[in-house]
C-alpha cells in the first residue's frame, strides 16, 4: 500500500473532539468530499501532520494532539482591554466573537471575555488553543499532486472547507487569526 509522505495531496476524513469536555468540534466523514491539503505546507495544524505522515492509504487511526501541536497554548498577553466607544454601533455580548484588523493590518478574531462601564477585554487567543484535541482520522487518497491541484490548495490560506472553527486548518501557534475557513 501507498504511504502518506510530505508534499503528497492527502484526503482525509475526520471528527476531532475537545478532550477535556467530549464535545465535538468540527467533523467531516463524507468521502465525496474529504478535507484535501497538501501535506508539509502548514494546511493544517502541526500535531495532525505528525499523526498522519507515513501512514497507510485506508488506515483508520485516534490521534491525541496536545495544545502545542495544535493551536498552542493560552498566552495571557493576548487579553487585551480596549475603549468600549471603539465598539459603537455592536451590542456587546461576553463570549462572542467578532472580527476586525490588528494594527498591523492582519485579520483578527477576538472573543469579547468582560464587559466593564468603560472598557471591554477581548481575548486574541485562538479558540482552541489551551485544548487537547483528539482526532479519529481516515486516510483518504496521498498522491503526488498536478501543477494544477498545488496551485488551488496554496492560493487559499489552508486547505479546509468544512472546518466551522477553523479546527483542521492553519498552523497558528503565535497568532490567533483563524484560518479563514468556513462551513
Amino acid at each position: 500500500m501507498n504511504k502518506v509522505k510530505n508534499n503528497h495531496l492527502v484526503s482525509i476524513c475526520y471528527q476531532v473532539t475537545d478532550k477535556s469536555n467530549g464535545e465535538i468540534l468540527d467533523s467531516n466523514n463524507d468521502r465525496e468530499n474529504p478535507l484535501t491539503f497538501l501535506m508539509g505546507k502548514n494546511q493544517v495544524i502541526e500535531g495532525l501532520e505528525k499523526a498522519i505522515i507515513d501512514k497507510e492509504i485506508g488506515s483508520k487511526f485516534n490521534a491525541e494532539i496536545e495544545p502545542k501541536d495544535a493551536y498552542g497554548i493560552r498566552n495571557p498577553e493576548f487579553l487585551q482591554e480596549i475603549p468600549k466607544n471603539q465598539f459603537s454601533g455592536i451590542e456587546l455580548i461576553k463570549g462572542m466573537t467578532l472580527y476586525g484588523q490588528s494594527e498591523d493590518g492582519q485579520n483578527a478574531q477576538v472573543i469579547v471575555k468582560e464587559i466593564g462601564e468603560d472598557s471591554v477585554i477581548v481575548d486574541y487567543n485562538h479558540p482552541l488553543a489551551g485544548k487537547t484535541l483528539l482526532f479519529e482520522v481516515e486516510i483518504i487518497s496521498s498522491k503526488e499532486p498536478s501543477e494544477q491541484e498545488i496551485l488551488e490548495l496554496t492560493s487559499h490560506s489552508c486547505g479546509c472547507g468544512h472546518s466551522g472553527g477553523g479546527c483542521c486548518g492553519g498552523h497558528h501557534k503565535e497568532h490567533s487569526d483563524g484560518c479563514g475557513c468556513h462551513s
